[in-house]
């Protein structure tokens, strides 16, 4: 199992993952962190530019599941109900077991899969120890709390070596 922080690659938000840039990647499943990925932590209910955002997914046939590490059942639970998309709680990331088990889960492959999350302690180790694609989002609401800052500080060379090797690819590409 490969072990490595650098994501490959970087989003401000979860909506400039698009159905578009899935298919250029390959990409048949998204997998998804729920808090600070795709909504403020502790948030009961999407909002309708999410509910937007996994209609267009459903539309372009790409399958989507969230894999969460929250203890908390009943908010996910009701979260996704709501979103109607799948589920995997208390997921152990940075351990890829969530991740497995939920591509198997949906029917998925491994090669046609990608994990979007916030966290490259948790979200991308646990995306590239799975072997799947490692998609980061800088976290939704923002880091409010000193540990969160400090997590989302100590992320920054690993966003830096990503962005450097992205730019090395787009050179090539001309």
């Amino acid at each position: 199992m490969p072990f490595s922080l650098v994501p490959d690659r970087l989003f401000h938000r979860y909506d400039e993952v698009t159905p578009d840039l899935l298919r250029e990647l390959g990409v048949e499943l998204l997998l998804s962190d729920l808090d600070f990925t795709l909504a403020a932590k502790k948030t009961r209910r999407p909002d309708g530019a999410l509910k937007d955002y996994i209609a267009g997914l459903k539309d372009a046939g790409i399958g989507f599941v969230i894999v969460s590490n929250n203890r908390s059942g009943s908010r996910v639970t009701e979260f996704c109900d709501e979103l109607g998309v799948p589920y995997q709680g208390r997921a152990g990331k940075p351990s890829p077991r969530g991740i497995l088990a939920a591509v198997e889960k949906a029917g998925g492959r491994l090669a046609h899969t990608a994990m979007l999350g916030d966290k490259l302690l948790t979200d991308c180790l646990a995306a590239k120890r799975a072997g799947v694609l490692a998609l980061t989002v800088e976290p939704v609401g923002g880091a409010v709390t000193l540990w969160q800052k400090v997590l989302h500080a100590l992320q920054a060379p690993f966003k830096a070596v990503c962005r450097r090797k992205l730019r090395e690819i787009d050179k090539k590409s001309f």
